[in-house]
């Protein structure tokens, strides 16, 4: 008879698991992803949009640093590339995306300037 009740008692069914269990089990995960969001995520991509709005806000005169850390001045400003000064006499093609930092800002070009 003892060996009866021991297997009854071990196959009896477990107490139905609550909604606030569920709520109290997955409360810290969904919080740990919300921060995640707004310490991680979210300033991450207002930097991106920073970044593009600087990249294409470039223009002539310009000094900027290359994500290389090449530094020079902006000649020449086309859709995705930009001629760069390095140094006297010596301009190089580069990508627009490649642009890590606008150090100074030159001044706007005249208008109908062939240059620019």
């Amino acid at each position: 008879m003892i060996d009866h009740l021991a297997v009854v008692l071990a196959v009896a069914p477990q107490p139905a698991v609550g909604l606030a269990d569920q709520l109290q089990f997955f409360a810290p995960l969904v919080f740990i992803m919300v921060l995640g969001y707004f310490f991680m995520i979210r300033p991450q991509q207002r930097r991106a949009r920073e970044h593009q709005a600087q990249i294409q806000a470039v223009k002539r005169g310009d000094t900027v640093v290359l994500s290389s850390g090449v530094i020079g001045k902006v000649v020449r400003v086309e859709d995705k590339e930009l001629g760069l000064e390095v140094a006297q006499n010596v301009t190089i093609k580069v990508v627009k995306t490649m642009i890590a930092e606008v150090r100074a800002r030159g001044e706007p070009a005249v208008a109908g300037d062939s240059k620019s």
